[in-house]
């Protein structure tokens, strides 16, 4: 699953950056808070499966 939610935040990242590029600064920031937000998601979806995997071990 993070490995998606990480695939989907480079796709937002790209789309912010050829916007800013065309001028649609909304939409620019629109795409990167989409994309800051799916990786910290990410983040967070492999902290827990790092705890649950220590957990499991002990």
């Amino acid at each position: 699953m993070p490995g998606n939610l990480i695939y989907y935040a480079l796709v937002l990242i790209v789309v912010a950056i050829v916007a800013a590029l065309l001028g649609f600064g909304g939409v620019a920031s629109t795409a990167m808070g989409g994309a800051h937000m799916l990786i910290w998601v990410a983040v967070i979806v492999i902290i827990i499966g790092v705890v649950l995997a220590v957990m499991r071990r002990a």
